[in-house]
C-alpha cells in the first residue's frame, strides 16, 4: 500500500500556515488490511480508520457517486483499484486536492499549486455541483483566506450560483451549517462568509433572520479585530438589528448552542450601553448590573465591555471609552465586594436590606465614576 498526506495538512504547509491535523490516504489496500496493523475504523459508512498511536485519520482511496437530496446521501466505493487521482477528484476545492508523498513529493493533478500561488478558491471538478455544503464550505475558506488575498474564481462563483437557486441548500441539517458557521466565526474576516452567501442568494436559505446588511458586517468585523471571542463575535450580529425578533427560537431552530444564545440576548438587551458613547448614570448603571446578574457572573460585564469597546474602536471616543472602563470594572469589583453580610449587623431585613444594599453600591459607582 502507498499512504499520502493530504488535504489541508499539505495546502497549509504550501501556505507556510501552522498545521493542526494530519489526513492521509491509502491507497492499493483494503480495510482488513488495516485492521490487521491496529487501525480503529471509524463509522461504518466510510472508509476512514484511526492510527494505533498518533490517533490521525487514514482514509482508503475512494469515490463517491450522488444518490439522493443532501450532502448525507452518497454511495462511497473503496478498492484497492481507486488511484490517487480518483480520490484526490472527489475533493472541493483544487487547493484542497493536492497530496504528499512520504518521501515529500508533491503530487497535483488538479493545479492545486497553481491556484494557491494565484490566490483563488477553484473547484476541481463538476462533481463539485453533487453538494451543496460546499457553496458553505467556499464561504468559509473565502473568510479564512482573505486576508491572504484569496478570492473565489468567476467560474466557481457562477457554479456556487447555480447550486443556490436550485434551492437544495434547505436540504443541509441545521448542525452542519452551524458547523461552518462556527468555524467561520473563528476567521480573521468572518464577515465574508456572510457577504459571500448574500450575493450568493444562499443566505436566506441557510440563515434566515441575517440580513448581512453594511452595519452589520461593519460591526461583525470590528469586534473581530478586537476579540477572538466566536461568542462575541455572534452576538454582535444581533446589536441595533430588527431580525431575529426572538432570539431564543432562532438559536433553536438554527441548532446555535446555548452559549452562543445567551451571550446574544444579553448583548440585544444591553444595545443602548454599548451604542452610546457615555455611560449610564449610577441608578440606571445599577440597575443594569442586577438585570445581568453581575454580582454572580461578573463574566456578563466583561462581554458587554469587550462590545462596547469594540463598537467604538475606530471613533474619537476609543481612548475615552477605555478609560470608562478602567474605572467601571475597578468600582464594579469594589461594589461587588457588598453582601447582604456585610451590612446586616446594623438591624435591617426584608426589603430594607435590599434597598440598602442597593444603594451602597450605587453609591460607589457613583463615587469611582464621578
Amino acid at each position: 500500500m502507498d499512504v499520502y498526506l493530504v488535504g489541508g495538512a499539505v495546502r497549509d504547509k504550501l501556505l507556510k500556515l501552522p498545521v493542526h491535523e494530519h489526513d492521509w490516504v491509502v491507497v492499493g489496500a483494503r480495510a482488513e488490511d488495516l485492521l490487521a496493523q491496529g487501525f480503529q475504523q471509524v463509522g461504518k459508512d466510510f472508509p476512514v480508520f484511526l492510527h494505533p498511536d498518533t490517533h490521525d485519520e487514514y482514509a482508503l482511496a475512494r469515490t463517491e457517486r450522488k444518490s439522493g437530496k443532501g450532502h448525507t446521501n452518497f454511495e462511497v466505493y473503496a478498492s484497492p483499484e481507486v488511484t490517487l487521482e480518483d480520490d484526490l477528484a472527489r475533493r472541493d476545492l483544487t487547493i484542497n486536492a493536492i497530496a504528499q508523498s512520504e518521501s515529500g513529493e508533491i503530487i497535483d493533478p488538479y493545479r492545486g499549486v497553481q491556484d494557491i500561488e494565484a490566490r483563488k478558491l477553484r473547484h476541481v471538478s463538476m462533481a463539485f455541483t453533487e453538494d451543496p455544503l460546499r457553496v458553505l464550505r467556499v464561504a468559509r475558506f473565502a473568510a479564512r483566506f482573505a486576508h491572504l488575498g484569496f478570492t473565489v474564481a468567476d467560474e466557481t462563483f457562477q457554479l456556487l450560483k447555480t447550486m443556490s437557486d436550485s434551492k437544495e441548500l434547505s436540504h443541509l441539517v441545521p448542525e452542519r451549517v452551524w458547523r461552518e458557521w462556527q468555524k467561520a466565526l473563528s476567521s480573521k474576516t468572518p464577515a465574508i462568509f456572510l457577504s459571500l452567501l448574500k450575493e450568493l442568494g444562499a443566505l436566506s436559505q441557510v440563515l434566515p433572520g441575517i440580513s448581512a446588511s453594511g452595519d452589520q458586517l461593519q460591526r461583525l468585523q470590528r469586534v473581530s479585530n478586537d476579540s477572538c471571542s466566536t461568542q462575541l463575535r455572534f452576538a454582535s450580529l444581533f446589536i441595533n438589528q430588527p431580525t431575529p425578533e426572538n432570539l431564543k427560537q432562532f438559536c433553536q431552530r438554527l441548532a446555535i448552542p446555548n452559549q452562543y444564545r445567551d451571550c446574544a440576548v444579553l448583548a440585544r438587551n444591553a444595545e443602548d450601553f454599548i451604542t452610546q458613547s457615555k455611560l449610564p448614570e449610577r441608578t440606571a448603571l445599577s440597575a443594569l448590573l442586577k438585570r445581568i446578574d453581575y454580582w454572580r457572573r461578573p463574566e456578563k460585564l466583561e462581554q458587554l465591555l469587550h462590545l462596547r469597546e469594540a463598537e467604538f474602536s475606530e471613533s474619537k471616543y476609543k481612548e475615552s471609552i477605555f478609560g470608562q472602563h478602567e474605572k467601571l470594572r475597578l468600582a464594579a469589583g469594589k461594589a461587588a465586594t457588598l453582601s447582604a453580610q456585610t451590612i446586616q449587623p446594623k438591624g435591617l431585613s426584608g426589603k430594607a436590606l435590599g434597598d440598602a444594599l442597593r444603594e451602597q453600591r450605587e453609591q460607589i459607582l457613583a463615587k469611582a465614576l464621578s
